[in-house]
């Protein structure tokens, strides 16, 4: 350890930088309580208007008539729920997981808790220490720092008097002293952290279209509200009629304005949505991937561009045995250098290097003299050896820059060797006990070089079939490392993804960036920064971007992408801005993902074709019967029937259904092209019916057979968007078909719904009605499919 010098701060020093507030403590909630996240779920416009038509239903009228609020009650539950799960994600988000640090206070060595650290403190940085505070190196003793987390460089990185000790980085050899000189919110964790913990949701064309429609709803719904209650006023005998306390004709008319209303709102569309999202997301979790936001099953079906982090991501992290190669001119028996690595690789205090080498070869009838261990100082590690009948040899292991000392050809091909992105080791013999090395290291000097030891990164198995699978579908694939760009490159050109990498580095703004990327696809020594602007460029492209990745580094570019995708093996701040966490770390698991959310699409947009269609004819009941003083042909159970079993439980299971169709946008203005011409057929349908019924049967038979006709029309709406119809789909119209015809026949569910029919003239009458307009949903569908104003559904 290095000898105390400085003193550091006195105990007095440390109070006032206390009172001062200069401690290394940081307070970042997220921007989202709880209290936030239950008002947007429960207090919505929606959700008051079907409240209030509830409570009126309560007061007033029949509660059978009520059941529509039970849709109200489980999308905000589910919204909650799913809200919740990603707020307690961010809330456990911590760049820094040091459990300790030390410092010298007053001359004596103190371990703290990291946020007892000051301003000023002069910290002692150990190996395997997690730097906590931003601070200047002073003194050191060959210190190397992982920043991988913070920057994307896998290589352990020097660092010498002056130079800056980044929070979050890792020291992996070497001591040193340093004076901390940003503590808490100011450090480059702290930062990193506090723009990581600011909350998003990823953009969902189908939320988005979803919740379009309903602004243009609630634009409506308010005058259509005035207008409907006023009409039901009118209908039922006017504000005298109100003011006189026997005349009960006001229930009628709260009961009219509630149907209207409950007609109106498509209450089970977000509900339905969720639905499918949550159902895919817990398949996906069956495959290991964690979904922390709903929306995010849908967006990799629309991505166009994937970027990808390289270690972590096509590659396992480990480094692996490449092969050996013979130096410049020389043409010497490998074998010795085999049985020397052989002793090489079986160090149990070894490092990654000595990892990758073993099981690779046998050690034969050698015998293990003495060892020395790997040291960032002397760049090299060394093994005596001992073989019958041969003298004993000792054998090194490291650098091409120490061990070629002399040699400047075979330097010359080592460093043309690393450009190729592969790590070059030398291995080199001497007759010197490895023991002297450590208080002569210069005596390396006088090794002979024996050959080259080639070490690469592992490439992950499913890499290179995954990335044909999306180029196969379109996506673009663009790598961002912070990693050596010959490295970089290296791995591109083994996955069939370029030829060269570019030095990020020298990019210095857009304009370069832009350039760049239209030209190629591979990056190396690319900074955090970097990667967050060359994310925001291909979105201002109109580019659909996801980004993996597994550092810090990272975070900031995957929480700015349409999808953030971690690996499982993520830092906590990367797994908590993520939208999807591969738990196994397997990148061949996004294929099925892609798969799901295309269902999503597929499906959610043809339930929403059912639930607009209802919107439509509801509206135009409403405002035809509230114009014209009609009482309205439905009583609220009996709009919950229809919309039961004709839209409720067919888009449950169309919803879910396969579908492999493949993204394309426009969602919204495809779902209104359907949806308006044929809910304008259902309310013509249902106004043809009822209109001749209304002033010849009671009323209780003309809203029975009203309900008759509505429901075969919204019936074939459901044929349609079913298409093609296989057998489960057939049994599935079949179902409903039938639950809607013992609703007539059953006692039971006759009295609940209050349905009264008679087999006669306007029986016949009805059906036909109803016949017809499921026959002018048909024509127009087939119209719509030949002008390509509705697509195939899958």
């Amino acid at each position: 350890m290095i000898a105390p010098a400085d003193p550091g701060l006195s105990p007095t020093e440390v109070q006032q930088r206390i009172a001062r507030g200069d401690v290394n403590v940081v307070e970042t909630p997220t921007s989202r309580t709880f209290r936030s996240i239950l008002a947007e779920n429960v207090f919505t416009f929606f959700n008051g208007i079907l409240t209030v038509c509830f409570i009126a239903v309560l007061l007033l009228g029949d509660l059978r008539d009520g059941f529509f609020f039970g849709v109200v009650v489980f999308n905000a539950l589910i919204g909650i729920v799913q809200e919740l799960r990603a707020k307690r994600a961010l809330d456990r988000l911590a760049v820094l997981a040091s459990p300790e640090t030390a410092v010298r206070r007053g001359g004596v060595l103190l371990v703290i808790q990291p946020g007892e650290v000051v301003l000023d403190d002069l910290v002692i940085v150990r190996p395997g220490d997690q730097i906590t505070a931003d601070a200047d190196v002073i003194v050191t003793t060959a210190l190397f720092v992982d920043e991988s987390l913070l920057t994307g460089e896998s290589d352990p990185i020097a660092k010498k008097p002056g130079d800056r000790l980044m929070s979050g980085s890792l020291v992996t050899s070497g001591t040193a002293e340093a004076r901390v000189v940003a503590v808490g919110a100011n450090s480059y964790a702290s930062k990193l952290t506090a723009e990581i913990k600011r909350h998003s949701l990823v953009h969902s064309e189908l939320r988005a279209a979803t919740n379009r429609i309903l602004v243009y709803l609630s634009w409506i719904l308010v005058p259509l509200i005035v207008v409907i209650v006023f009409g039901r006023i009118a209908t039922y005998g006017g504000f005298h009629a109100l003011a006189d306390p026997n005349d009960q004709s006001w229930r009628h008319a709260l009961v009219d304005a509630v149907a209207s209303v409950v007609g109106i709102i498509p209450e089970g569309l977000v509900l339905l949505t969720s639905l499918a999202f949550g159902v895919a997301a817990i398949r996906l979790t069956r495959q290991k991937v964690l979904v922390q936001e709903l929306a995010a099953v849908e967006v990799l079906a629309r991505v166009d561009v994937l970027c990808l982090d390289k270690t972590g991501t096509l590659t396992t992290g480990a480094i692996g045995f490449h092969g050996l190669q013979q130096l410049p001119g020389r043409d010497d028996d490998l074998g010795p250098c085999r049985s020397a690595l052989a002793a090489l690789s079986t160090d149990d205090a070894g490092n990654a290097t000595s990892r990758a080498l073993a099981n690779q070869f046998e050690l034969g009838s050698a015998e293990v003299q003495a060892r020395l261990a790997f040291s960032s100082l002397r760049a090299f590690s060394a093994v005596q050896l001992a073989s019958a009948g041969t003298d004993t040899v000792t054998w090194l292991l490291g650098a091409p820059e120490r061990l070629l000392v002399g040699h400047p050809e075979a330097l010359a091909e080592a460093h043309t060797i690393a450009a190729s992105g592969r790590r070059t080791l030398v291995l080199a013999r001497s007759a010197e006990a490895p023991e002297r090395y450590v208080d002569e290291p210069e005596l390396v000097g006088h090794a002979m070089p024996a050959c080259f030891v080639i070490l690469e990164e592992t490439i992950r198995p499913e890499a290179a079939e995954t990335l044909a699978y999306f180029a196969a579908e379109g996506v673009r694939v663009i790598i961002l490392s912070g990693d050596n760009p010959h490295t970089v490159g290296s791995i591109a050109r083994q996955l069939n993804l370029g030829d060269e990498a570019v030095d990020a580095s020298t990019l210095v703004d857009d304009e370069s960036l832009t350039l760049a990327l239209a030209a190629g696809g591979v990056f190396g020594r690319v900074a955090p920064e970097q990667k967050q602007r060359i994310v925001k460029l291909l979105q201002q492209q109109g580019r659909s971007v996801a980004m993996t990745g597994d550092g810090v580094n990272d975070a900031m570019a995957i929480k700015d992408a349409d999808l953030g995708i971690a690996m499982g093996n993520a830092t906590p701040a990367t797994r908590a801005v993520s939208r999807l966490v591969l738990l196994d770390s397997r990148f061949d698991r996004l294929p099925e993902v892609l798969m799901l959310g295309r269902r999503v699409i597929a499906n959610v947009e043809r339930v929403s074709n059912l639930f607009l269609s209802k919107t439509v004819y509801g509206i135009v009941l409403a405002l035809f019967t509230a114009i014209f003083a009609w009482e309205f042909p439905f009583l609220p159970r009996q709009l919950t029937l229809v919309s039961t079993l004709a839209i409720g439980v067919p888009s449950f299971f169309l919803a879910l259904a396969p579908n492999r169709r493949r993204y394309r946008a426009g969602v919204l203005p495809r779902v209104l092209k359907f949806s308006l011409p044929t809910g304008l057929i259902g309310a013509t349908a249902c106004l043809v019916a009822y209109a001749p019924l209304r002033g010849t049967l009671p009323q209780v038979e003309a809203r029975s057979l009203a309900t008759m006709a509505l429901f075969i029309v919204s019936l074939w709406i459901v044929s349609v968007l079913a298409r093609p119809l296989s057998r489960p789909r057939v049994v599935l119209v079949l179902s409903v078909t039938l639950a809607f015809a013992l609703a007539y026949l059953l006692p039971f569910t006759r009295a609940f719904f209050v349905l009264d029919v008679s087999i006669g003239p306007w029986f016949f009458y009805a059906l036909a009605v109803g016949v017809a307009g499921a026959s002018g949903i048909e024509v127009y569908y087939r119209f719509a499919k030949r002008c390509g104003l509705v697509v195939d559904r899958e």
